[in-house]
């Protein structure tokens, strides 16, 4: 007698609570709220807030606009540190006081965020007893358990191959095995947002999840983890599709992440045209690309942004300061007109590029001109000055969030400011001209019968749907 598919689906122990083997994805800058946290977790699976830039409301629910006054970076920073530690409390609250009780809540942060610690810090010490788990992925969070143990709650590493998880463990983790609520698979070529490539493996060409995580399990074994659970991020859409991963040694206990099918729920507080756009998408329409001013490769939907993103880089050319073995030909940069040096052969495509109006040449570190219009210059040097610190380390601005606070290289023009984008798109719903972030199974909402004829299930009807198995 075959086991029915429903038996193999069985409640995971996560973050000391048995619950549905259903995590929700923590997605930042106000995508992931208190509201649909609260939800999942009311479901009794586990619901997960963004701790990046979390929103704050005033008293008739109307959000606070964060409006920076500082007159330099350092200034600035320190008011997202402020914003950030107020914003998740206030999420973290409002995720408690929707769960009755239920599941368990997480905070998802970014380790390369700019004041990581001091956010992450901040938020638990103002919201003992409401959150039960930290997820935390983007760089290698090695403080994550020593900060989860300060707090009593459970630490939930974000990892892209068994080596990561081996580091992280063998240098950390080993010494608070107790908090380690599971460990996250997030697959570099599926999942949406920022992607955990190595250097070593190549965008273009998938690997299967499964002996991947194979590997993870058989390491955990090795050291004792074996009743920890495994959450897959990145690919899942309908359980039936990983019948094979359940009541699999090779796998051991195991849940799944649903980073993007949140998205599209009646408590999710993205703009409804960020909602509408998704249920247009077709195959292909999101792609890896290595534009954000993290350094990390990242998924998102290929709209108007990332194509001015992607004509930065084919309008681009090498240069030398000063005549240089086949850099021989000056061409007049800056408002005063100096030159710099271009091979014979690039300074007719450079004069053409000028004479289609990409009259304003900007130098990146790498020694090359990109060209773009005048209003679009003054965008990117506008946002490069208004830098907040959003992130640890940016290339984009060139800003760090410690020691000198400068990375030390140039401002790259071919990047652009993710905080002003992501806000952007969370609050005006631009989905044409700010960065949008999705799994690369997000094309799956246009046949899917749970969306036919724009329907818009609430977090619970999903939560049902995908127990099914659909």
């Amino acid at each position: 007698m075959t086991t029915s598919f429903t038996a193999k689906l069985k409640p995971v122990l996560i973050s000391g609570k048995e619950v549905l083997p259903i995590v929700e994805g923590g997605k930042g800058i106000a995508a992931s709220t208190g509201a649909s946290a609260g939800a999942f977790a009311k479901a009794n699976a586990v619901g997960t807030f963004s701790g990046v830039n979390a929103d704050t409301y005033d008293e008739q629910g109307n959000r606070h606009p964060q409006i920076y006054k500082g007159k330099t970076r350092r200034e600035r920073h320190e008011e997202l540190v402020a914003f950030g530690i107020l914003g998740g409390i206030e999420q973290a609250r409002i995720a408690h006081e929707l769960s009755d009780g239920k599941g368990r809540i997480h905070m998802n942060v970014l380790w390369e965020m700019g004041g990581a610690e001091r956010i992450l810090r901040g938020v638990l010490e103002g919201s003992q007893g409401l959150v039960h788990g930290i997820t935390c992925g983007a760089g290698m969070p090695y403080k994550l358990a020593e900060i989860a143990a300060e707090y009593k709650v459970y630490y939930h590493p974000i990892v892209s191959s068994m080596r990561a998880f081996r580091a992280l463990w063998k240098r950390s983790y080993s010494k608070l095995p107790e908090l380690l609520g599971s460990v996250v698979y997030e697959d570099p070529w599926l999942a949406g947002g920022h992607n955990g490539l190595s250097n070593s493996e190549d965008p273009l060409v998938p690997e299967d999840p499964y002996p991947r995580v194979a590997e993870i399990r058989k390491f955990m074994n090795e050291v004792g983890l074996n009743h920890v659970p495994i959450i897959m991020a990145g690919g899942a859409w309908h359980l039936k599709e990983w019948e094979h991963w359940l009541d699999n040694p090779e796998i051991g206990p195991v849940a799944f992440q649903f980073g993007t099918r949140p998205l599209l729920t009646k408590e999710s507080q993205i703009p409804d045209a960020w909602k509408q756009r998704l249920l247009t998408l077709k195959p292909g329409d999101v792609f890896l690309n290595q534009f954000s001013p993290t350094g990390f490769y990242s998924s998102a939907v290929n709209n108007g942004f990332l194509q001015e993103m992607q004509s930065r880089i084919d309008h681009q050319m090498e240069y030398r300061a000063k005549p240089e073995g086949d850099f021989t030909e000056g061409f007049p940069v800056g408002a005063r007109g100096r030159p710099v040096y271009l091979k014979v052969e690039d300074r007719p495509r450079a004069e053409a590029y000028v004479h289609q109006g990409l009259t304003e040449v900007l130098k990146t570190p790498d020694d090359t001109l990109i060209f773009v219009t005048p209003d679009k210059g003054e965008a990117i040097i506008t946002d490069q000055i208004e830098c907040m610190g959003c992130l640890s380390h940016c290339r984009f601005s060139n800003w760090k969030d410690h020691d000198d606070f400068t990375t030390g290289k140039k401002a790259d023009p071919r990047s652009f400011c993710i905080q002003k984008s992501l806000q952007k798109i969370v609050h005006e719903g631009d989905v044409d001209h700010s960065l949008m972030f999705a799994g690369h199974n997000a094309y799956r909402f246009g046949s899917d019968p749970l969306y036919a004829n724009g329907n818009v299930p609430s977090v619970q009807e999903l939560v049902d749907s995908i127990m099914a198995g659909k």
